[in-house]
Parts: structure tokens; C-alpha cells; sequence
């Protein structure tokens, strides 16, 4: 694996876990200790990775897209533990949960974004090798963000979706999670389509590339 692409993979680990942490955190605030107690609420990447969606299957798609020079990956790790019993505002907390971690993404991409567009009053060099990193964290975080808000369980956009919907659709969110990976294979075959394009608007959008 080239070091780019090692990079790359290592910039998307951390993105998922600050993902996941932003989920904790808010349950927390909200009132659900449950991931606190369980040690999740750390940047310590052991206890958030899950070897299929952190490690294999992001390398894998890495080296497969780098090939054609075309960078793409996204994953997912360990779900943060929470009791949404325990949460105040009743399924109003269950939605502050579920847009936590999209919505740390995308702030992480707001800001290293504007580094890159206004990199010259800033004094970065553009083209330089802090500019590219920048670049790299602000495309990994809006494909985690754009991939992350499908409504399909287990993605936070469905857990978003179906607590706003009337509680008779939660047979529907059981039945799909219950055959979440038949969804997600779908959504993988038809990431060009959807995540690339919207991921790409969006990053023109903030940074002005």
C-alpha cells in the first residue's frame, strides 16, 4: 500500500471514531452515560475499530479506487452504546444522537475546508503537502457525512429519519435492519451515483476548488 494511500486510510479511522465520539457525547449531555462508563468517549482508536469496517473493507476499496486514480473509501466502526430511556426530550434526543456524528464531520470539513479556501491569507502554500492534507481531511470527512446520512439502518440517517416518523413505521426500520447488509451492498454499487456527486458539490461548496 503506497503512503498516500496508507495516509488516506488512517485520516478516515480517526473521522470515524470523532464520528462516534460526537454520538457519545451528546448522549451524554442528553443524559445517557452508557458510552462514558463503557470507555468510548476516547481518541483511542481500540475500542471504536471494528476490523471489517475500519480496517479491511476502507484498505480494500482504497487500493481498488487508488488503481484507477481515483481515491474512495468510507467504513464505519463500533457502534457508541446508548440507552435512548435514559435521554431527556424523549425521541427528540434520540434525533440529537443520530445527527451528532454527521454533524461533527461536516464541521471538520467546514473548517479545514476554509483553511484550503482562504490558504493564502493564511499563509499555506498551495499545492504543498499541508495543503493536500487538508484536502484529504476535508474529502474524508464529507464522504463519512454524505454516506452516514442515508436512511438505511444501521446509518445514522435512518436512526434520524424514524424518530421523526409516527411510531407504527418502526416495523419497517426493524424489518430493514434486520437486512441492513442487502441495503448496504446496494448503496455500494451505487456510491458513484450518489456519494461521489453529492461529496463533490459539497467540497467545491466549502473549500472553492
Amino acid at each position: 500500500m503506497e503512503i498516500a494511500t496508507l495516509f488516506f486510510l488512517v485520516i478516515l479511522i480517526f473521522s470515524i471514531i470523532i464520528h462516534e465520539i460526537a454520538h457519545g457525547v451528546v448522549a451524554d449531555q442528553l443524559g445517557d452515560p452508557t458510552a462514558r462508563l463503557a470507555g468510548r468517549l476516547t481518541l483511542n482508536p481500540v475500542p471504536h475499530i471494528d476490523p471489517l469496517g475500519s480496517i479491511i473493507l476502507p484498505a480494500l476499496m482504497l487500493v481498488g479506487s487508488s488503481a484507477v486514480g481515483h481515491p474512495f473509501a468510507f467504513g464505519w466502526a463500533k457502534p457508541v452504546p446508548y440507552n435512548p430511556y435514559n435521554l431527556r426530550h424523549g425521541r427528540l434526543g434520540v434525533t440529537l444522537v443520530g445527527v451528532a456524528g454527521v454533524a461533527a464531520n461536516f464541521l471538520i470539513a467546514i473548517i479545514f475546508g476554509l483553511m484550503i479556501r482562504f490558504h493564502a491569507e493564511l499563509g499555506i502554500v498551495g499545492g504543498s503537502a499541508f495543503y493536500e492534507i487538508l484536502g484529504t481531511i476535508v474529502w474524508t470527512n464529507i464522504i463519512l457525512g454524505v454516506f452516514n446520512l442515508i436512511p438505511i439502518p444501521p446509518l445514522d440517517g435512518a436512526k434520524v429519519l424514524f424518530s421523526l416518523l409516527p411510531q407504527r413505521f418502526e416495523a419497517i426500520h426493524d424489518t430493514m435492519e434486520r437486512n441492513w447488509i442487502v441495503f448496504l451492498v446496494f448503496v455500494f454499487f451505487f456510491a458513484q451515483y450518489i456519494i461521489l456527486p453529492i461529496s463533490g458539490l459539497f467540497f467545491s461548496a466549502v473549500t472553492g476548488q
